[in-house]
Order: structure tokens, then sequence, then C-alpha cells
């Protein structure tokens, strides 16, 4: 049984498709909550889940105390999950679901920019695939954002674009996340006085 692993809602059981999706574990969505609320990205948040399959990861966000999350997914039996979730849980105003493919959906600029984007495709998404979604999503992300990835163990690190950097890598048994930002725009020279040094997150 999937659920909710902590927040307002935490320990409520969630639906998940009887096939076609893989839910991340409660132990991996754990592990990849506490690093994010670590770096202050989830309450308040503008959250983004792609490829949300049942819609545990963007759910989980919303019971941490995310603004507003929209969960994307195509295939038509899941996204009916996923709103089956959204009533159960009580958190239709702060959660949509967009029955959309992701890559057409990231090609569209939102209202407001996100703060936190999900990405946790089916194993067998092509890299390319993933590359463009990367990429159509690098100009939608608030400064301070995080893009997180999860993939399988085996497969290589995605192709960040121009714009946006990798700052870590965790490894929870089968499964590979990495987390990314956006770059930090260039900074002119002026003087060892007057810029003030700053460190990783």
């Amino acid at each position: 049984m999937t659920r909710i692993v902590a927040g307002s809602v935490g320990g409520r059981a969630l639906q998940v498709p009887r096939a076609g999706t893989r839910p991340t574990s409660e132990r991996v969505r754990e592990a990849l909550f506490s690093r994010l609320e670590h770096l202050d990205v989830v309450a308040g948040a503008r959250v983004l889940d792609l490829y949300a399959g049942s819609g545990a990861l963007g759910l989980e966000a919303a019971s941490r105390g995310a603004a507003a999350v929209t969960l994307v997914e195509l295939a038509r039996q899941a996204a009916e999950v996923c709103r089956r979730n959204v009533v159960t849980l009580g958190v239709g105003d702060r959660v949509v679901v967009v029955a959309e493919k992701a890559e057409r959906f990231v090609e569209r600029a939102p209202l407001s920019p996100w703060d936190l984007v999900l990405v946790d495709p089916p194993y067998d998404l092509p890299e390319a695939d993933l590359e463009a979604v990367l990429r159509a999503l690098a100009g939608h992300l608030a400064p301070g954002a995080v893009v997180v990835v999860e993939r399988s163990g085996r497969a290589p690190e995605p192709a960040w674009p121009d714009g946006v950097r990798r700052f870590d890598a965790r490894s929870y048994g089968e499964t590979a996340v990495w987390f990314a930002e956006p770059d930090e725009p260039a900074v002119a020279d002026e003087g060892p006085d007057d810029v003030e040094e700053g460190g990783p997150r």
C-alpha cells in the first residue's frame, strides 16, 4: 500500500494505477523530501509533478505545505487515479491534474515560474525526450528553484540544459535522484571589496 509519508495528510493511503506506473517508494519519498525541506523549497512552493502516475510526489509536497501543485499525467487511467487521490485527501484547493503529455505541457509558459519540479518519468523514456523536457523547463524556473529527476540507478545522468546545473545526486537502492537548480547569472567583477562570497546549497 502506498501512503503519504508526512505532513497534514501524512499516513493517508493513496490509490495507484493497476499497471503502467512505478510509484516512488515511501522510503525514497521520505529521504527525498527530507532533503527538499532542508533546502526550504517545499513550504509555500509552486510545484510541478511531471509523469505523475498516482500523484504520490506532488501530493506529498501538498501535504508538506506546498501552495500549489500541478500533476501532469498522460495515461487516462493514471490521471483519473490522481484526481481520485486529490479528492480523497481533500487537497483540491491546491492541487490540479492535467491529462497531457509532459513534453507538450512544459512548452507553455506557466502563469508564474515553478519553485519545485519533480520529474519521475518511466524508466524506458528515451534520454533525448528527458533532455527536451529539461530544456523546456529551464526558462520557467523561479530563482532558487529546484528540479528533481528520478531515474533507474543504471541510467546515465540527465543532460542538463544551458541555464541549469546539478548540485547534488543521491542513490537509494535501485533509484538514482539528481538535484539541479537554475544557474546564477554571471556577476561582473567589481573587485574583492564589493562582492560577497557565495557558497553551495
